[in-house]
């Protein structure tokens, strides 16, 4: 046997002995001889110079990065909308049960710690990154290769994206903390986040940290029918996958499994604050497909958050960038979830009244889904306690404030700060006109400093106004300003959601840009014509409404087009001009989210369900309800190959 070979064997051997221990936690060699073998490689990789991308001894960690370089991901990674209370879960179950009487469910652990995303290539691990916004993460490769059940090469040859949980075992902690007295965690959750995010791999590696993977995201050339496929697949690649997976038919049985979960909770050696419920076929998740955040086919029962007792001492009244004020409550600081918690919200004045709450009271707070606390209820007032005074004025600016449902809001949109800065952040962020440098701080010296006080005026800014501003030299002058310049190319759906209208997310933008086409037309848009938009209630029309009707806003618009940005949707071909379109059943040559993209860009609406104004069904394979129902209605229906007939045509 060659050296080469030799190296091979024991890189094998030592990989599935490893896959043994870590993922299937039946160790079948002692530690002294995993560690004899282990021995034998090092020194075979150091007479030969060469070391395999699948090595253990990669895992050891050592490189020290700069910084954390970018990685968009292949497909998406949405974050789960939440229930709180079985009458929340039931409600998304019937909707999703009353269209598809066949669907079924997977029930699974939601571990509480840091989403990942992993890339494979020809095999071989070539990229970890963080989950980010969901479009773009932080590269984590070298940490991640420290993580011991994280395959460093699988069978499939493919490229593919596999989403997973970092988490730090409990005894794992409790290990780390005996051997680092001045450096104890608090919390698991906390360590995993702060050895992922740590620039220095070893660091990493102390932890002793586990991946537990269960979504792919992106597969060259293959596609799943179900979770059941994905998971059998994760396993088949030696992934180690979630160690609570059920099924379920009926309502009673998701309860059942998530009864067992709860139960189990606090005798597991990790942390989970939940359950995910998922539908489990892939054809109906497609058909359900997205909001701008979550997928709707999945959901995560939240189980209750800790709570501790402690006293409300001050309230500060925050405006955000609508203008409405937030009051937050200054507490006696107090552990909660492995974290000090000094601050809590109180909502809103309507709920300070309904909750009788008061400064110098005892109050009971929660980590409102283990992540912001929240005032929760008085436990005893004290001969001090005193009454939360509703504001008079605005907090920053000394304006005028009105009443609008349950909230306050500041009146003063065009000067005050906390409002303009917060409106320049959101202006400028990814999602929006993504204009790379404008961070919170830089926003507030704009305001400051330059007295920029509306997003228009961000194309007026020169060189020798941003050198006026703290540690802003030459090199990052010239990088803003181009990123200023570059928005300009900013997409009508982009630009939409950067005005910052209230209750208007990415996809709300990105269907209005598609209906309206420009800001010329959606500002004329009827309360009538609006809600004829799925998914566009009442409050989001009135929402539109109200920005467009607004004089200042109509001044911001028009500086905006004198600077060149008025874009326009570009479709590509009419195709689908006016046509609601319904796709259904499993397509083979397209993923849903290409064939929904290529029918926006035609001109058409997609829509999740069939109904009266459903002007066209395209059907896959195993087509179900809906395709009777277009049926029925006398709706007409395209399958696959007419579709791509008709979208080539052109």
């Amino acid at each position: 046997m060659n050296g080469y070979d030799k190296l091979k064997e024991l890189t094998d051997t030592l990989n599935e002995w490893a896959y043994q221990y870590y993922v299937l936690d039946k160790p079948t060699v002692s530690d002294a001889k995993y560690d004899e073998l282990y021995g034998q490689l090092v020194a075979l990789e150091r007479e030969l110079g060469t070391t395999l991308p699948s090595s253990p001894t990669l895992r050891v960690g050592g490189e020290v990065l700069k910084n954390f370089d970018k990685h968009t991901h292949l497909g998406r990674l949405y974050s789960l909308d939440k229930a709180q209370t079985y009458e929340e879960l039931q409600d998304w179950y019937q909707k999703i049960k009353s269209a598809y009487p066949e669907v079924l469910f997977t029930v699974e652990y939601k571990y509480d710690g840091l989403t990942i995303n992993l890339t494979y290539d020809g095999g071989n691990l070539v990229l970890a990154s963080t989950r980010g916004n969901g479009e773009t993460g932080e590269v984590v490769t070298a940490q991640v290769k420290t993580i011991k059940n994280v395959p460093l090469q699988i069978d499939f040859g493919g490229k593919i994206e596999i989403q997973g949980e970092g988490i730090m075992k409990l005894s794992a902690m409790e290990e780390f903390n005996k051997k680092h007295p001045d450096e104890q965690l608090k919390n698991a959750r906390n360590g995993v986040a702060g050895a992922i995010r740590n620039l220095d791999s070893k660091v990493t590696a102390e932890r002793n940290l586990t991946l537990v993977l269960y979504s792919i995201g992106y597969c060259e050339g293959k596609q799943f029918s179900g979770q059941n496929d994905m998971v059998e697949f994760l396993k088949k690649n030696k992934f180690q996958t979630n160690s609570f997976y059920k099924t379920a038919a009926t309502f009673e049985e998701i309860k059942k499994h998530i009864a067992e979960i709860e139960g189990k909770r606090t005798a597991l050696d990790f942390l989970i604050d939940g359950a995910v419920i998922k539908v489990e076929q892939s054809y109906i998740r497609d058909e359900l497909g997205y909001t701008s955040k979550f997928p709707k086919w999945a959901i995560a029962y939240k189980f209750e958050a800790d709570q501790a007792v402690t006293e409300l001492k001050e309230v500060n009244w925050q405006v955000g960038r609508t203008g409405k004020l937030t009051p937050v409550g200054i507490m006696e600081p107090v552990e909660l979830c492995g974290a000090t918690i000094k601050r809590a919200t109180l909502n809103n004045f309507r709920d300070i009244t309904r909750k009788e709450l008061k400064i110098g009271s005892k109050v009971i707070i929660r980590r409102s889904n283990d992540v912001i606390p929240e005032v929760l209820s008085v436990v005893e007032y004290n001969k001090d306690s005193r009454h939360i005074e509703k504001p008079a004025t605005c907090p920053s600016c000394g304006s005028k404030l009105i009443e609008f449902g349950a909230n306050i809001f500041c009146t003063n949109s065009l000067h005050c700060k906390p409002q303009i800065v917060a409106k320049l952040v959101h202006f400028c962020s990814k999602n929006a006109c993504d204009v790379d440098g404008v961070s919170a701080k830089t926003a507030d010296a704009m305001y400051t400093v330059l007295g920029i006080n509306n997003v228009a005026q961000l194309y007026e800014l020169t060189a020798e106004d941003l050198l006026k501003l703290d540690k802003f030299k030459d090199k990052k002058v010239d990088n803003v300003l181009k990123a200023i310049q570059n928005s300009k190319s900013v997409s009508l759906e982009r630009l939409i959601f950067a005005l910052g209208i209230d209750n208007v997310g990415q996809k709300t933008a990105s269907d209005l840009a598609r209906v309206y086409g420009s800001l010329d037309g959606l500002s004329k848009a009827s309360a009538e014509d609006l809600t004829k938009i799925p998914d566009v209630g009442q409050i989001v029309a009135e929402s539109v409404l109200e920005y467009f009707a607004n004089d200042d806003n109509l001044i911001i618009i028009s500086k905006l087009k004198e600077k060149g940005i008025d874009p326009q949707y570009k479709i590509k071909a009419g195709k689908f001009i006016g046509k609601n379109v319904v796709l259904t059943g499993s397509l083979v040559n397209f993923t849903r989210p290409q064939a929904s993209e290529i029918i926006k860009n035609m001109g058409g609406n997609v829509q999740t369900s069939v109904g009266k104004n459903t002007t066209l069904v395209i059907v896959g394979e195993n087509a179900g309800s809906k395709k009777s129902k277009a049926e029925s209605l006398g709706i007409e229906i395209w399958d696959e190959n007419r579709f791509a007939e008709e979208i080539n045509t052109l």
